[in-house]
């Protein structure tokens, strides 16, 4: 997948200085941005243009979709959770989801089979 957040975008978001981690955080992304495309189901391009090649070529599948700043937005806020939390148990937090967490940025622009 074509990275669709710019490296020091994320790094910016993370208040990250990148220094060693450049390849965690760019892992991370790829993981948030996967994981904004399977819950839209939809195919996603960082620009028009990228869109248009994808068209050409045959790939973009049904759909498609250039980001926004939604998705972006949504982006950015799984990968704070990834680089916050690498591991599968937090123990002695309290912890609770965001009211407008990535998911509820996203359900708008969400492609559900048959519907």
């Amino acid at each position: 997948m074509a990275t669709l957040v710019p490296l020091p975008t994320a790094l910016a978001h993370l208040r990250a200085d990148g220094a060693g981690e450049d390849t965690l955080i760019t892992g991370y992304l790829e993981a948030a941005e996967e994981a904004a495309a399977d819950y839209l189901n939809r195919k996603l391009y960082a620009t028009p243009e990228d869109l248009e090649a994808g068209v050409t070529a045959g790939t973009a599948g049904e759909d498609p979709l250039v980001i926004s700043p939604v998705v972006r937005s949504a982006i950015l806020l799984t990968l704070g959770h990834l680089y916050a939390n690498r591991e599968d148990v937090v123990a002695g937090v309290s912890v609770a989801e965001l009211p407008l967490g990535a998911k509820s940025l996203l359900r708008a622009k969400r492609r559900v089979p048959g519907v």
